[in-house]
């Protein structure tokens, strides 16, 4: 076994158990504790036994797994960044109404001089 294999596994292991604290501090909710155990848990599972991505880059018609994993991580690492580009944008409109409802007033609907 390779150290990097040990290495990936303990960290999946490690991140689960995060994942578990956040989950109890409230900080997750129920359905994204159970993406990123199921996610930690496939990528513990994808580094201790390397074969096993093989049947998936088949699947996807690409010709090795670690290619696969690749692939699919990249376009979920986008995903992840357009989700939290739209949060961003949504918490400036969000502070900019409030900041403007508190500069006039609490009238939204005033003009500025």
């Amino acid at each position: 076994m390779l150290l990097v294999q040990i290495f990936i596994a303990a960290f999946a292991v490690f991140a689960i158990s995060r994942t578990f604290v956040r989950f109890r501090e409230g900080a997750i909710g129920r359905g994204w504790l159970v993406f990123w155990v199921l996610f930690w848990l496939a990528a513990g599972a994808a580094a201790l036994l390397p074969k096993s991505t093989e049947w998936f880059a088949r699947l996807l018609g690409v010709g090795r797994g670690v290619d696969a994993v690749i692939y699919v991580s990249i376009i979920c690492l986008f995903y992840i960044v357009f989700r939290i580009f739209v949060r961003l944008e949504k918490i400036e409109h969000d502070i900019t109404l409030l900041v403007r409802d508190k500069t006039l007033g609490g009238r939204p609907d005033r003009e500025q001089p």
